[in-house]
């Protein structure tokens, strides 16, 4: 399960690009909970959502040419320029080359050789998102891929992730781990993309998982808010209740109360 004592290869950080900061804030405000701290004109908008005090996550502006609203996972790095090094050496593109935020750390952001975006962060003052895996936080990060076995091997270079390929009718899924950190230390998860979905356009993508109290409500709410139904609230054997949805900007977003709860 996730935890904030991250380790190299875990995510530790999370943020959702978005058109517009304010009804983003006031969709997720509905939704989770949360509330958005500016962090001021000098930061270009860049806010955290917080919920309790605590940054769960962080939303900002659109800023690269064309891009669309997603969110964009970001996994702990010692060394943001060796890890761009890797990315490069392994097939990867670099979109945002290794950077200073001021003195909380160092960001790089990629996208892998399948298409799919993400992110690193070498901490400074800021050392991560302040609590997972509590209700309306993080709980898990996922990549639909165009290729899982172009995929994994690439992520394995990066940051030496472990895997557990688990078979369901169909699909075989891929539970991620960083390396050595076995099943107790389960970060995320890789699927293939399905030929019906390849066939209908869909791409490479990251994607987050929110631990709610109750499925249902939530989905209800964020429906209320605007929300696309990409998954309606259903029972995952060995996993829990989850679903899936768009938010009013397209950027994808999964829900879960899992079953040890």
């Amino acid at each position: 399960m996730l935890t904030t004592t991250y380790v190299q290869g875990a995510p530790n950080w999370l943020d959702l690009g978005s058109p517009d900061i304010e009804a983003a804030a006031a969709f997720y405000g509905a939704v989770f909970g949360w509330e958005l701290q500016s962090m001021g004109p000098e930061a270009g908008g860049y806010g955290f959502f917080q919920l309790d005090g605590k940054t769960v996550a962080a939303v900002g502006p659109l800023t690269e040419e064309g891009a669309t609203s997603s969110w964009t996972p970001y996994f702990q790095t010692a060394d943001a320029d060796a890890t761009t090094k890797a990315v490069e050496q392994a097939g990867g593109t670099v979109r945002v080359p290794p950077d200073d935020v001021f003195t909380a750390g160092r960001l790089a952001a990629y996208t892998d050789p399948t298409g799919a975006q993400f992110a690193v962060w070498q901490p400074g003052d800021n050392k991560g998102l302040d609590v997972v895996t509590d209700v309306n936080t993080l709980s898990w990060t996922e990549l639909y891929t165009t290729d899982a076995a172009a995929a994994k091997d690439f992520y394995r270079s990066v940051f030496s992730w472990d895997y557990e390929d688990m078979p369901f009718p169909g699909v075989t899924y891929s539970v991620v781990s960083p390396a050595g950190g076995g099943q107790e230390a389960t970060q995320g998860g890789i699927m293939q993309l399905q030929k019906e979905n390849l066939d209908a356009g869909s791409g490479s993508e990251w994607h987050p998982y929110f631990e709610v109290a109750d499925v249902d409500a939530t989905f209800a709410k964020a429906a209320e808010r605007g929300a696309t139904t990409l998954i309606p609230p259903m029972d995952a054997e060995g996993v829990g209740r989850i679903a899936m949805f768009m938010d009013p900007s397209g950027a994808q977003v999964a829900i879960i109360r899992g079953s040890d709860r």
